[in-house]
């Protein structure tokens, strides 16, 4: 099963480009964040021709997350757990041919002296409550995948220093994704590469793509049943060099089936 995560940065804007996408990459799973629209202006037409069911949750012009599937959705979940009050549409999650996959946009943060930082670490806060006491004890095959918005070290930013004070590499959004990992959870991409300037995120302002100054924020994060089948997983970078492309690339994974 191959797995990918992909920030479209406005479904709308870039469908010819994820529905390229689609076709060339042929991932069984396709988890997309901000897509920035209502489940019912979703270009289910569009992608439903190219062989994909879809679970959509999303909110107009804002956040937004879907699951794009060759096979069978079941058991879908919209929101994370803890906060009734939360409207944001982050995170949705399913089964999919045994597996529970999950799409998550994780907020920003930024600027850190406002509010924003302090939802990001409740948010942060209320996945790792979820995944320890929800997802881990059912001892099954789970795949969370998304973009965090989180540079886990200094090995995955181009400019370490400079982005020190930034809510993508502050020391308290390290520290909860450290506390997923220490659960047993395997970071996909970290785990099977050791290089360092990987990216996943390129902003459109001062030719950071054209000079390969990026962030590694886009994740897939495997439970250890899902861990133990991991096969391969890779950075897409083909994607971010298209014309009128998102300022994410996709990175996927591939589990095999199970024994």
């Amino acid at each position: 099963m191959k797995i990918a995560t992909f920030n479209v940065n406005s479904i709308k804007a870039r469908l010819p480009r994820v529905l390229e996408w689609l076709e060339d990459a042929a991932p069984d799973v396709a988890l997309l964040q901000e897509i920035k629209t209502v489940p019912e202006d979703f270009p289910s037409l569009e992608i439903s021709g190219l062989g994909y069911e879809m679970a959509v949750h999303g909110q107009k012009s804002y956040n937004g997350v879907a699951i794009l599937s060759r096979t069978p959705i079941e058991d879908v979940v919209m929101g994370l757990p803890g906060d009734d009050e939360d409207t944001q549409a982050r995170y949705i999650e399913a089964t999919i041919q045994g597996v529970r996959v999950a799409s998550i946009y994780l907020p920003n943060g930024n600027p850190t002296d406002t509010d924003k930082f302090p939802y990001k670490l409740d948010w942060m806060d209320r996945l790792v409550t979820y995944v320890r006491d929800t997802l881990i004890p059912q001892e099954r095959p789970f795949v969370l995948g998304g973009d965090y918005n989180v540079v886990p070290n200094d090995d995955d930013v181009y400019d370490p220093e400079g982005w020190a004070d930034d809510a993508l590499c502050r020391p308290e959004s390290r520290a909860r994704f450290r506390a997923i990992l220490n659960m047993g959870v395997t970071e996909a991409w970290r785990t099977l590469h050791k290089e360092i300037g990987a990216y996943s995120f390129w902003d459109y302002q001062r030719g950071r793509w054209q000079r390969d100054e990026g962030v590694r924020i886009d994740h897939l994060l495997l439970s250890p049943q899902a861990a133990d089948r991991l096969v391969a997983c890779e950075i897409d970078r083909v994607p971010r060099g298209k014309e009128k492309a998102s300022d994410h690339t996709p990175v996927w994974c591939e589990i095999s089936d199970a024994a």
